[in-house]
């Protein structure tokens, strides 16, 4: 509940303190003392948009703060979804600074407007003239009744299966897409695979093919110059192997008498191994090197071949081509198989319908069940408001479709006369009537909503009389659970408060300023005798003022 209201700066307020008490609240003035300006800043708490005129002192910064006691509400979950700090005793702040920039503030750590919107929700329910208009919304109407059918759980459950459901859906419809142009390149990928398919690619293959080629189309040249280095190697008198073999004589001589000779010995001997291999591996060359023009034809062939490819694909070597011959794969196969993808696909979603069938079938029932408690709920209730014709004709149609909140499409008509015909509430209802509505719509709703706090803005307008008195008993059963407040101009209503609080103006050093002031038993007495009779109080007024009191 809110237990206190502090504003400082804003708009005719300079500065003002409310405490509040649980129950039922009324707030009174004469028209035009800033009860609206009251609500302002309450909005403002509420995640409301701050504007710089709201600024009384444009030169100074605007605070609003709001003290709630929300020890019995369970709102543990929503404080830690939302990073806030909870505390059973909870501030909230908002500044509105001369710059024009606004912050706020949840037991002083920084928030943003969304969540405190979010929370604001669960704190404060604010109805005004413009929510008297949400009851001819088809949305308001399912709240209403889910309140009732207690469909809070099934319907966040519906809501992200729905959410699955659209995005399997999109998918699907992103596979139609796509298979569309797949199959207009299928044949080209297709022809581009085959062809990288029928190179036999081999990684290094390039650099291989043009050694070999470089071998074959100079074999003339390479032969020759083998068989002159097999004449120096074997010559018999000036061959390389002849004269180190002479030279590993002499040092095999010396050897014995000392080991550096010993040593050079070794090292020459050494050297005629390595040239006697070399000697075999030049004799194999020479004997196994013979020119092949259809090898140098089949690898010319090639190297273009793989040119052109690299060329085409824009590629820098094979591997590249390499990648790139897979991807074509994957695209190619992707396409063969999109019917098979589709058809998984679409299982998934009749799957996913299924369940949302399931889901917003139970929905409907528990819907249809409440509908004529409903229905016979507000009818009683308006019968006390000065209402005994009203009549409800509400029908869930469960239907094909998958709306945000199920599958029902409704139907919400009212008769407000005897034999007259039934229709939609924005056309068959007053604005006297349907604040009427609302009220007897907000009881229900009590019952099964808890609201730390409801705030009733001039619902009684357009009433008088008993009607007036009735809708203050609506309002003070209502406080039996839950704090109520509400600003008047009835006077019926404003002696069931159990407290009362006024707004007015006055001016301080010519500057005209709101205050709010909460009212003693005998204030209250002359409040209510002025909303009876004017500020020339009778005593007739007076009088009648203490038998409302009483």
């Amino acid at each position: 509940m809110l237990t206190s209201l502090s504003i400082k700066n804003y708009a005719l307020i300079d500065k003002l303190h409310v405490d509040f008490n649980d129950g039922f609240s009324i707030i009174t003035g004469e028209t035009g003392a800033g009860k609206s300006i009251l609500l302002g800043g309450l909005s403002l708490i509420l995640g409301k948009r701050a504007d710089l005129s709201s600024l009384k002192d444009a030169s100074q910064k605007c605070i609003i703060e709001a003290v709630f006691n929300i020890s019995n509400y369970k709102l543990e979950s929503l404080f830690k979804s939302e990073d806030f700090d909870y505390e059973p005793q909870t501030i909230i702040r908002r500044e509105i600074l001369p710059s024009g920039k606004s912050r706020a503030f949840v037991n002083d750590s920084p928030v943003n407007l969304a969540s405190l919107q979010l929370l604001g929700a669960r704190l404060i329910d604010v109805h005004s003239q413009h929510q008297t208009l949400q009851l001819t919304s088809n949305d308001f109407q399912f709240q209403v009744i889910d309140a009732l059918a207690n469909n809070e759980d099934a319907l966040q459950n519906y809501g992200a299966e729905l959410n699955t459901y659209k995005a399997l859906k999109k998918e699907l419809e992103e596979l139609h897409v796509f298979q569309v142009e797949a199959i207009k390149e299928h044949d080209y990928n297709s022809f581009l695979l085959n062809e990288l398919t029928e190179a036999d690619l081999v990684e290094g293959e390039v650099e291989r093919l043009e050694e070999e080629y470089e071998t074959l189309n100079n074999i003339e040249g390479i032969k020759e110059k083998l068989s002159e280095a097999y004449q120096l190697l074997s010559d018999d008198d000036l061959g390389v192997i002849a004269s180190i073999t002479a030279l590993k004589s002499v040092f095999q001589k010396l050897s014995g008498f000392s080991s550096k000779y010993e040593e050079l010995y070794n090292r020459v001997n050494s050297s005629l191994i390595e040239m006697d291999d070399l000697y075999s591996e030049v004799n194999d060359f020479q004997e196994n090197i013979d020119a092949d023009p259809k090898r140098l034809e089949f690898v010319d062939t090639k190297l273009k071949a793989l040119h052109n490819l690299m060329q085409k694909h824009a590629a820098a070597n094979v591997s590249e081509l390499i990648v790139i011959k897979d991807e074509l794969d994957k695209k190619v196969s992707i396409t063969e198989n999109l019917d098979e993808v589709i058809q998984k696909k679409q299982s998934e979603i009749t799957s996913k319908e299924n369940q949302l069938n399931t889901i917003t079938k139970a929905i409907h029932d528990k819907r249809s069940e409440v509908i004529p408690q409903l229905k016979k709920q507000l009818e009683a209730i308006l019968i006390g408001l000065g209402m005994p014709n009203a009549q409800f004709k509400i029908e869930a149609l469960y239907g094909n479709s998958f709306f945000t909140n199920g599958k029902d499409e409704l139907s919400f008509l009212f008769s407000a006369n005897k034999g007259g015909s039934f229709n939609e509430l924005k056309r068959a209802a007053s604005g006297g009537e349907l604040s009427r509505i609302m009220l007897a719509i907000k009881s229900i709703l009590a019952k099964y909503i808890k609201l730390p706090t409801i705030v009733f803005d001039e619902i009684d307008t357009g009433v008088s009389g008993e009607i007036s008195n009735k809708m203050g008993d609506i309002m003070l059963q209502m406080s039996k659970t839950m704090q109520v407040l509400s600003i008047t101009h009835l006077p019926q209503v404003a002696a069931k408060g159990h407290s009362h609080f006024k707004v007015y103006k006055e001016d301080v050093n010519e500057v005209t300023e709101t205050n709010l002031i909460k009212l003693n038993h005998d204030e209250r007495i002359v409040e209510i005798a002025q909303m009876l009779g004017g500020t020339e109080m009778s005593t007739s007024a007076i009088a009648h003022a203490k038998e409302l009191l009483n």
